[in-house]
């Protein structure tokens, strides 16, 4: 959420709220995120929080996108810390305060602040330095969000240059809810309880009374960040300033997380409450039960988290070599993750070449003589799903096995438009396994397939849905008017694809190839057909039938056949044909319902075929005969020949 900016219109602010609601994150959160705006509220925003209701058609997603509106863009994992940034002067602002509630001006009417003060006295703050606070007087007329403002203590907020930049009142317990001046944000202000003192530790609290805690029991000055959402802003200021001070952040229980992440980006230590404590449990609670000498040793105690690697890893030679190999899916055409695509015109069978590829990887066995290596499938059919169960039952039969368990199928509405179906897909699909979505077009239908920005927030929610599962996400799609321009739709497609089959057809000759491959090699043709199965009989007696690809290897296996040599050979050969086509099935050692004739009878046949003298006939023909055996042209069994 630091991506999207808390100054938002009331209505997007609200949507931004709800999004963060559904991704689950808890109101302190958005609290804090929130109380950086000018105009925060806290009660506003408390109550917002609670109306929100689920199914409005706000899902996580809208966080994403919203975020990559603002800058953010996808990384490794959930959206990541925006660097510091310098702050904006208070009269940078374009939202200008109104008459008399400038900090300037309401800091003009306030009173020195007292000891005697009930959230001093709340938070025993007693001896705190209190010549930089104020109050607002009885009889003031300052409100905030309907709330008056006479008798709040003062905390003001300062720019990185000391200017005043914006205040913070806090009225005493009882009388109200701590607010912000209006029209003057907080983002980047601070206010520092204490004496820097260079090499000495410098505390970053939330909190005005969190920070008074810390310097009462260390003596050391201590920085209100005026809530948890400004820390990492505050923090990064203040490490520009000085590289060399030791910064320790003091985070309320339930914001160790984001403070690890926080100290980690700015060099810092973190000083982590007791474990055990409730939610936004903080230094000063701590005091006040166990003292100040208590607080003084976890302060002290304070660690550094461990360093994030570099982002960027700069390699040599050596290291290069060193890289394990390219992990892949189905070696030479799909990597093991990333993102593919498998492309073709309709009725080329480019779904059924899908799935029968999906179960070889989910079973690891070979695809096409390619090696597989084994991973969960799961396969979003979205067209045709009523169709899925017979193809699934032909498989089966082909193959006299069931489908491997590690498919499974996915037959419900999806969109890779919607960010929360997105997420609900994720959640439920094994890591590092292979989704396939057939059809792109149904899983996008209110896309502009032509237009860079729609396939660009497909191209992302697809990366997203890869990122999330840590596998192999594969699109399949369909061609335009124009099959050999490839995939239809904008050229960012194609591009952006790691991997991409294409299936076309000529008639009843099909065939898929690898049209691009970043690691692999590309264009060998691998021919397929559609094989009928019959699975039964419909009451009217119809056939109940499905596909399923099987290798046609009718190229192949016309070069592979061996033609006989030598003219004897050939005459001997044509003489047996037509004894062939009566010939007996079921022999020994012979192909199933492979017709065959007996030796002596096509010795015979043979012979008297042969036009070279009488005596020599017989010898002739055998010696043709063991050729054609010998060349793979005739099968001899036990006395029996076929044609191979």
């Amino acid at each position: 959420m630091q991506a999207i900016p808390p100054d938002l219109p009331r209505d997007e602010w609200v949507r931004a709220g709800m999004a963060a609601q559904a991704a689950g994150l808890d109101f302190d959160t958005f609290n804090d995120w929130s109380a950086q705006a000018g105009n925060y509220d806290e009660r506003a925003a408390r109550d917002t929080w609670r109306s929100f209701k689920s199914g409005k058609g706000v899902g996580a997603g809208t966080l994403f996108r919203v975020a990559a509106e603002h800058g953010w863009r996808m990384g490794e994992g959930k959206p990541q810390q925006r660097p510091p940034q310098a702050p904006k002067k208070a009269a940078e602002h374009p939202r200008k305060p109104a008459p008399g509630m400038s900090p300037a001006e309401v800091w003009s009417r306030c009173e020195a602040a007292t000891a005697a003060h009930g959230y001093i006295v709340a938070k025993a703050a007693a001896g705190v330095p209190l010549d930089a606070l104020r109050v607002v007087p009885a009889g003031d007329p300052l409100r905030i969000a309907g709330q008056r403002m006479a008798g709040a203590l003062v905390v003001p907020a300062l720019a990185t240059d000391g200017a005043l930049q914006s205040l913070q009142l806090i009225p005493p317990p009882g009388a109200g809810h701590k607010l912000n001046l209006p029209g003057a944000p907080m983002g980047g202000a601070s206010f520092t309880v204490g004496t820097l003192v260079p090499g000495a530790p410098l505390y970053l609290c939330e909190g005005v009374g969190t920070a008074w805690a810390c310097w009462q029991a260390t003596g050391n000055a201590a920085v209100v960040c005026f809530g948890w959402g400004n820390v990492a802003r505050v923090a990064g200021e203040l490490r520009q300033h000085d590289h060399d001070a030791r910064l320790v952040l003091v985070p309320d229980t339930g914001k160790e997380h984001e403070a690890a992440k926080i100290a980690q980006t700015v060099g810092a230590a973190v000083a982590y409450m007791p474990q055990g404590e409730a939610q936004n449990f903080d230094a000063n609670d701590l005091a006040q039960r166990a003292g100040h000498d208590v607080l003084a040793g976890l302060l002290e105690a304070a660690t550094e988290p461990p360093k994030p690697e570099p982002r960027y890893k700069l390699l040599g030679a050596d290291e290069l070599r060193d890289l394990p190999p390219l992990a892949w899916r189905v070696r030479g055409v799909l990597p093991a993750v990333r993102l593919a695509a498998l492309y073709g015109p309709s009725a080329s069978g480019k779904s059924f070449l899908a799935f029968d590829m999906a179960a070889s990887i989910a079973e690891g066995s070979h695809w096409f003589d390619c090696r597989v290596e084994a991973a969960p499938v799961v396969y979003a059919a979205l067209e045709g799903e009523a169709g899925f169960k017979l193809r699934a039952q032909a498989w089966e039969v082909s193959r006299c096995r069931a489908l491997p368990d590690g498919l499974r199928m996915m037959l419900q509405p999806f969109k890779l438009t919607d960010g929360q179906d997105v997420l609900d897909l994720a959640a439920v699909v094994p890591a590092g396994a292979v989704v396939v979505v057939d059809t792109l077009n149904r899983a996008a239908p209110t896309a502009d397939e032509n237009a860079s920005k729609d396939m660009g927030e497909v191209l992302e929610a697809a990366k997203l849905l890869q990122m999330l599962t840590r596998g192999l996400v594969l699109l399949v799609h369909h061609t335009g008017k124009d099959s050999a321009r490839g995939l239809r739709g904008h050229s960012s497609l194609f591009a952006a694809m790691d991997a991409a089959i294409e299936v076309s057809r000529e008639g009843d000759r099909r065939e898929w190839k690898v049209a691009k491959s970043k690691d692999g090699q590309d264009g060998e043709a691998h021919p397929f057909k559609l094989h009928v199965e019959v699975l039964g009989t419909e009451p009217t007696g119809d056939e109940i039938t499905s596909c399923v690809v099987m290798r046609d290897t009718a190229a192949q296996d016309v070069r592979a056949v061996k033609l006989p040599q030598g003219g004897n050979q050939r005459l001997v050969l044509d003489s047996l044909r037509p004894l062939f086509k009566d010939g007996r099935v079921g022999k020994p050692g012979a192909p199933p319902l492979r017709p065959c004739i007996a030796l002596d009878a096509a010795l015979s046949a043979g012979a008297a075929k042969l036009t070279c003298p009488t005596d020599k006939r017989t010898s002739r023909a055998r010696d043709a005969v063991t050729g054609l055996v010998a060349r793979g042209v005739l099968g001899l069994h036990e006395g029996w020949l076929w044609l191979v």
